[in-house]
């Protein structure tokens, strides 16, 4: 069952901005691992040799773990006033 916000969502809301962004940050690491792994699968077979891929997989893996640390540590989710 997909998750229900109690009132209109609202993207000044606090708590909503923190749901959205964590959900964000869930999609792109789903993302990555559905694309890496297809990558990887296809190079451990040897099909396709990419000499690339570990570069592309380590300088992908740290830009998640810099959304990761956006969204946990910079992040600034108190109210805004206008």
């Amino acid at each position: 069952m997909p998750p229900r916000w109690p009132r209109k969502p609202d993207r000044n809301d606090p708590a909503y901005r923190k749901l959205d962004d964590r959900m964000n940050f869930a999609v792109h690491v789903a993302i990555f691992a559905a694309i890496n792994s297809g990558l990887w699968f296809f190079h451990i077979i040897k099909y396709i040799d990419w000499s690339w891929l570990t570069g592309f997989s380590g300088v992908w893996a740290i830009i998640l773990l810099a959304h990761l640390i956006y969204i946990t540590a910079i992040a600034d989710y108190s109210v805004k006033t206008n």
